[in-house]
This record gives structure tokens, sequence and C-alpha cells, in this order.
């Protein structure tokens, strides 16, 4: 069945790829669940966006046919999240390969990355107040507590991607 609009997309297909519609829909289910930030929130959104961000540059949330697949998957995805990991410089990296891949076939530039691009922009540029866990000098494990009133104005991929990797943790 096609789609009754297509947004003026000049394909006739879905105006939003089915990889970014997956990413975003895991990332939704993922944050929905783990019940940390009410949804709607701006924490809410900007989680959503760093995972579905994380999913689709990992070649999408595609369905894996073992769960030693699945646990490989959440490893990865783990990984990427966790403190301490340069997320940003993989976004970049994973956005600049991307591109060149497309500009070295001489392809149009898919729907999908447009998205991906779009969305690190957001992440990138808005700024939300949040509790400056930067100001930490040692890992949290140390026992160190954390001055809750310290708050400063952080890119919103710095307070969803540690909201994101809760969430998978949860999972």
């Amino acid at each position: 069945m096609r789609p009754e609009s297509t947004n003026g997309t000049d394909g006739g297909g879905l105006a939003v790829p089915m990889a970014w519609l997956c990413a975003e829909y895991l990332a939704d289910e993922l944050l929905r669940s783990g019940g940390l930030v009410a949804p709607g929130s701006l924490e809410y959104r900007a989680g959503r966006r760093t995972l579905a961000l994380t999913f689709y540059l990992c070649d999408g949330v595609a369905v894996v046919s073992s769960e030693a697949g699945t646990e490989a998957r959440l490893d990865e995805w783990l990984a990427l999240t966790a403190y301490g990991h340069p997320w940003d410089t993989w976004v970049r990296e994973r956005l600049a390969a991307r591109r060149a891949a497309d500009e070295e076939l001489a392809r149009p530039q898919d729907a999908g990355l447009a998205l991906a691009h779009e969305t690190w922009r957001l992440l990138d540029s808005t700024q939300l107040l949040a509790t400056d866990l930067g100001a930490l000098s040692a890992a949290p494990a140390a026992g160190l507590a954390v001055d809750e009133s310290a708050r400063v104005w952080l890119p919103a991929w710095q307070v969803g991607l540690p909201l994101g990797h809760l969430a998978l943790r949860l999972y």
C-alpha cells in the first residue's frame, strides 16, 4: 500500500526512511520503558535523539536472529554511550564517512542521512541547563558526591547520552 502523502518526495516513497523510523521507535521504547524522565521533556527528547542517532549510525537496528547477536548489539551501544567515550567525535566521523561514501558513488544523499545530520545539528546546538557532571575530578565510583546545585549549560547530547546509556542498562 502506498502512503497517502509523501510530503513532496519525488520518489513516491516514504518521506522518512524505515531505518530512521526504526531507530527512533527503539529509542522511544527504551526511554519510555525505563521511566527515567517524563516523555515530552527536553531531557527525554535529548535522550531519544541521542539514542536514535547512535542506533542509526551503527547501521540501524537490524533484527538479529540470535540472542547472542542481540547481546552483541546491546554491548556495542553500551560501549558507545559509556562515560568517557568520545561519542561526539564518533558521530562526526560516521556522518562524514557516510557523506563521503555517497559522494564517491555519486549518489544523492539519502533522507536518513539528512535526518541524522539535522539531528546532530540540533543535539549539538541546543543548550540545556543541567547538573555539572564534568566537575567530578575522579570516576563517580570513587564515592564522590555530585553538587546538584552546580548547574551549567550543556549541549543536548551531553544530557541525552547518560540518559540513553542508563535506559540501555535498564533494558
